[in-house]
């Protein structure tokens, strides 16, 4: 397998570090603007070589990763996708996708992609193998986007340790605007109120834990991060309207000297609620179905399980014999394989087969407890 990482700062290298201590029979080429940054890359490890150019990075690939900065991915996108053979696989790391999709048009060979993962240090000096172990990486597919190549980047996603899940593109800018971008805002806004309070002789005021933890994120890399405002302005601008909207109210609680200890309360079981969710160690659960061989059904199912809450832990795809249908099997957690079976009901799809795993045995593939014998279907 041949990989061509465009880009290879801390993600970019991060995910040529893991690709090649996990998997076999791989080759990593890297292309990046910085000639440095190269050299470093291949002195760390990251990439087996460089390339003179991203087309002829590209030229062989088999998958395609893009890891330029937000305010240039729509361009690079498109230049890789122009150089890039038909049978390979194009995804990205972009923190905003609406724009990523948008530059691809129909080319199915694009599932656009985002790994929740990063690191207080910048630069391919600082990537680690490791990174993305039991991180969440958005996968966010388009109307056309092939189902060999979601399978294809979908798997690459695993192997390096990351835990694909499929979103649409609103919902993940929607989403990212919320619990990413609007915190960098928020503290930005924050230090400057605490800048302002200094006065006239210019002295720094004295500050607490609690400044220093909510404003930690304040300032970082501006070049990066205005180029994330600008991609994802729309959800933004919607969710600061929001926080204008609910700051407003409680400055209005605050004022009539309302009790706010439920307020207080609640918020902080939410906070638990949403911080300390996990899903890790689910119980698996192997669904085959028939869908037909067209651009775009892989991606449609993968939505529509999206949609409904449901998380495609794994799956393949394999061509039936006359090509104008594939069998697909997917993997979901045994706690949401009611919604799964309900909804591709639902979508007309039949469940010709399916098997329920624990992690160990889909890693083996040994399955051997039928969903007849579970009594799920």
């Amino acid at each position: 397998m041949r990989i061509a990482l465009i880009g290879v700062g801390l993600i970019g290298g991060s995910v040529g570090l893991a690709a090649r201590a996990r998997l076999d029979d791989v080759r990593v080429v890297g292309w990046d603007p910085s000639q440095a940054t190269l050299a470093t890359a291949v002195s760390v490890g990251a990439i087996d070589e460089t390339a003179p150019t991203l087309e002829a990075a590209v030229a062989e690939a088999d998958l395609v990763l893009v890891a330029a900065p937000m305010g240039q991915m729509p361009a690079v996108i498109q230049q890789v996708l122009r150089a890039a053979p038909e049978n390979c696989a194009v995804t990205d790391v972009g923190s905003v996708k609406r724009p990523v999709i948008d530059a691809a048009g129909d080319d199915g060979r694009l599932v656009a992609g985002h790994p929740l993962a990063g690191s207080e240090s910048a630069g391919v000096h600082h990537a680690r193998a490791d990174l993305f172990d039991g991180a969440t990486w958005y996968l966010v597919p388009h109307e056309r986007s092939h189902g060999t190549r979601f399978e294809q980047v979908h798997r690459f996603v695993s192997q390096i340790g990351a835990r694909p899940t499929t979103i649409d593109a609103a919902t993940h800018d929607r989403l990212m605007a919320t619990v990413s971008h609007l915190p960098h805002v928020l503290a930005n806004v924050l230090v400057e109120q605490v800048g302002e309070a200094r006065g006239d002789d210019q002295a720094v005021p004295a500050t607490g834990p609690s400044f220093r933890d909510v404003t930690r994120v304040a300032g970082a890399n501006p070049t990066l991060w205005a180029g994330i405002y600008s991609a994802n302005r729309d959800a933004l601008a919607g969710q600061l309207d929001r926080v204008i909207a609910r700051l407003s109210d409680i400055r209005d609680r605050i004022q009539a000297n309302e009790d706010l200890t439920t307020w207080q309360a609640d918020t902080a079981d939410l906070r638990r609620l949403i911080v300390d969710k996990a899903l890790t160690g689910d119980e698996l659960v192997e669904l085959r179905t028939v869908v037909p061989n067209r651009p775009g059904a892989i991606a449609e199912l993968a939505l529509a399980f999206a949609k409904e809450g449901v998380n495609i832990a794994d799956l393949s795809v394999a061509p039936l014999p006359g090509g104008a249908t594939g069998m697909v099997a997917l993997w979901c957690p045994l706690e949401q394989s009611g919604a799964a079976l309900a909804l591709l009901a639902e979508l007309g799809i039949e469940v010709v087969g399916g098997e329920r795993l624990d992690d160990a045995r889909r890693e083996r593939g040994a399955a051997q407890v039928t969903l007849e014998d579970e009594g799920v279907v």
